[in-house]
This record gives structure tokens, sequence and C-alpha cells, in this order.
């Protein structure tokens, strides 16, 4: 997608160690038209896909997911990534490995918000190992629920998070796919 990809070469930040910042306007400060945008481009994408709720990850999915799921008119379900107080014991969870922030946690929703009749669709804003991803996979199998697919906004096709997955049969669409990313320069792949 040519207008998120120019967005990232004029606004993204490279770091160290394959990290590429999009906090200005993606996933801390979020610039609601242009993830708006991004939003329709998945609903294009997705529109024909009978998709009943949009699932994400706590925090950074949860802005790109409402934005997303206005256009398909459908709720939002959140894993959140610790247990509070009032949330019933009767959850799915599963296991995930933060590539950004090096930790390990057990991501949980309640069995109340996914059920068998449910078409899911996983919006989330970066796949690079595929944790994450993987986490709200098992999620909505647990559930009974059929995944339709993810959307993504940045892959880093570098990585092997996006491979596996469409090997296990996973639909991804992503809006950009980095081919390459050095500490100072990055490559998209063509479409």
């Amino acid at each position: 997608m040519k207008l998120l990809e120019d967005r990232i070469r004029r606004d993204g930040k490279i770091r160290p160690g394959n990290v590429l910042k999009v906090d200005g306007f993606i996933n801390h400060r979020i610039d609601v038209p242009f993830v708006s945008e991004l939003g329709r481009e998945f609903y294009r994408r997705f529109e024909n896909d009978g998709v009943t709720k949009i699932l994400t990850i706590e925090a950074s999915g949860i802005g790109i997911a409402c934005l997303t799921a206005q256009h398909f008119g459908v709720p939002v379900v959140f894993a959140k990534k610790s247990r509070t107080s009032n949330l019933s014991s009767d959850v799915y969870t599963a296991r995930v490995d933060s590539f950004t922030h090096g930790t390990t946690c057990d991501i949980v929703v309640s069995k109340e918000y996914l059920d068998p009749s449910d078409r899911v669709l996983i919006i989330d804003d970066f796949l690079a190992l595929g944790n994450a991803l993987m986490g709200l996979r098992e999620i909505t199998l647990a559930s009974g629920a059929t995944l339709v697919g993810a959307g993504i906004v940045i892959e880093k096709s570098f990585q092997p998070g996006g491979k596996l997955l469409r090997e296990m049969g996973m639909r991804i669409e992503s809006l950009a796919k980095i081919a390459s990313m050095t500490d100072d320069a990055l490559t998209f792949e063509e479409e």
C-alpha cells in the first residue's frame, strides 16, 4: 500500500535491532484519518469473508482494530496481557513471546466474547516472528470460531513469522512488507 509505505519512509524511525518505530502515527499517537484509511483497505481485502468480530492484542493493535471495525460494522475483542479482577475465570488463554518487549505473557480473552458462530479477523500492527498472531490464532481456534485471516499493517518479511503462519494455512494480508532492514535503511517488497 503506497500510502503506508510513503508514510513509513517519511515518519518512521529505524532503531538498532530491526526495530521500526511508527509510534508517531500508528501505535502511540494515532493519526486517526490515516489509520482509518488502513482500516478501509483491510475492509476491501476481507469484505466478502463474513467477518463478525475483529480480534487484536493490547495495546498497540486496539486503535487499528477499532478503526478497521468501523468499516465492517462489527465489534472489537482484544486479548488482555494480564488478568484483571473484573475478568471472569472462564477465559481462552495463550502464551505469547513479545519480540518488541522481550517478555513472555499469557494473553486472555473472555469466553463470553468469542463463540463458534463467529468469523474472526485478526488485526495487528506488526508481524515479525509471528508470536502474537500465533497466540491470537490459538485463542480463535479454541473458541470454535472460524479464523478468516489476519490483517497486518507492517510485516517484516525478512523474519520467519509470516512464512510460518502461511505454511500453516493462515491467510495474511499485510499492507506493507519490509524485505530488508539495516540500522539506517529499509526496502519494501514489491506487490
